[in-house]
This record gives structure tokens, C-alpha cells and sequence, in this order.
């Protein structure tokens, strides 16, 4: 099984999974060994999930200042997480093709093989909610008819991202192109990076 196959079904899988409650606050339950890359790819896509239903919610017109500086506190937290799970999926990667000869024409990606898979994740999502959309009966034929075009112009562009990132770990494999992984450095939540907060110390 190619690897994106393999990570659009375990996406879709988190994505049903999350939807039984539909709640930010249902606990996960991964169903894959742990560490695996399975499991990894799992909880990729339900950070992901519940990030993309806390976005929902602060939009809330209505929602109170206190409850809506929590939720952004929860944001922050998780794309840390986020962050965190591509790099482990792309340490996954250098484990893997750690003893490939690399040649000497070899070219570096623009993205390492993780930060692609996050945009698949992310896809996941919209293709999953614009179906939704597609599927709402209490809305005009016009409402019907977008959505749906735009839920085609995703599935084609899951699929030409799943062929991009299936040949960039052909590439890789096979000694073409080589990775080189930067760690994010994000500076906001570390206390001795963020003015802010080294500031009040």
C-alpha cells in the first residue's frame, strides 16, 4: 500500500471516529500501537480535527471574551502539538531512508515528506466538511451545487497531493532527492524566546 493510502484512510478513520461525539472534548482512543507510524498519523489528524472545531467555535459572534481567550490558549497549545507531531513523522522518514546512498546530482524538497502529509490532513478535513455541506437539506439548490464544485476541486487536489508526496518518498528512496529537516523554533510559547513573557520575570 502506498503511503498515502495508508495515511488518507487513517485520517478518515480519526475523522469518523471524532464525529461519533463531535465534541472538542472526547478524549482520544487510538486504536494503533503506540509509536507506530499508524498511531502517529492518528493523532496528527485528531489534533488537527479538534483544532478545526475550536476554530468553529471561537468565531462565535456571541461567545463570552473569557471563554473565547481559553480556546485560544487551547489553539496555541495544540499547533505546538501539531508541530511537534510532524517532526516526529518526519524523524519516522530519516530512520527510514537513513542508509539510502544519496546521489551525488540529488536535489532537496521544498517540504520535508511530513509537512506535505499535514496538508493531507488538512485536506481530509475539508473534503469531510464540504460533503457535508453537499449533504444539508435545508439549503438552496445554489448552496448545493457550490459545494459541490468545490468538493471536487478538493478530491482532485487530494489526489495530485497524494501522488506528489508517494513520489517525493520514491525520490527519496531511491537517492534522487534527499531530506533535510529544520526543526520550527516556534518562539512563542518558549519563555526565554517570547518577550512577553521573559519580560515579566
Amino acid at each position: 500500500m502506498k503511503f498515502t493510502a495508508l495515511s488518507n484512510s487513517i485520517f478518515e478513520k480519526s475523522i469518523s471516529n471524532y464525529h461519533t461525539t463531535d465534541n472538542v472534548d472526547t478524549p482520544i482512543s487510538n486504536p494503533y500501537e503506540v509509536q507506530s507510524i499508524e498511531s502517529l498519523l492518528y493523532l496528527k489528524n485528531w489534533i488537527d480535527t479538534v483544532q478545526w472545531h475550536l476554530e468553529d467555535i471561537i468565531r462565535d459572534p456571541h461567545i463570552e471574551p473569557s471563554e473565547a481567550l481559553k480556546i485560544k490558549r487551547r489553539i496555541d497549545k495544540s499547533n505546538q502539538e501539531r508541530t511537534d507531531l510532524v517532526e516526529l513523522i518526519d524523524s519516522y522518514f530519516l530512520d527510514k531512508y537513513k542508509t539510502v546512498k544519496v546521489l551525488p546530482e540529488a536535489k532537496i524538497n521544498t517540504e520535508s515528506p511530513a509537512w506535505a502529509i499535514d496538508r493531507l490532513s488538512i485536506l481530509a478535513l475539508k473534503i469531510y466538511h464540504m460533503q457535508q455541506e453537499v449533504d444539508r437539506q435545508d439549503v438552496e439548490e445554489k448552496h448545493h451545487q457550490e459545494c459541490l464544485k468545490k468538493l471536487n476541486i478538493l478530491l482532485e487536489q487530494r489526489k495530485d497531493l497524494s501522488t506528489a508526496i508517494d513520489e517525493l518518498l520514491l525520490d527519496i528512496e531511491s537517492g534522487n532527492k534527499y531530506m533535510k529537516v529544520y526543526k520550527q523554533m516556534k518562539m512563542y510559547n518558549d519563555p526565554a524566546l517570547n518577550p512577553i513573557l521573559y519580560g515579566k520575570k
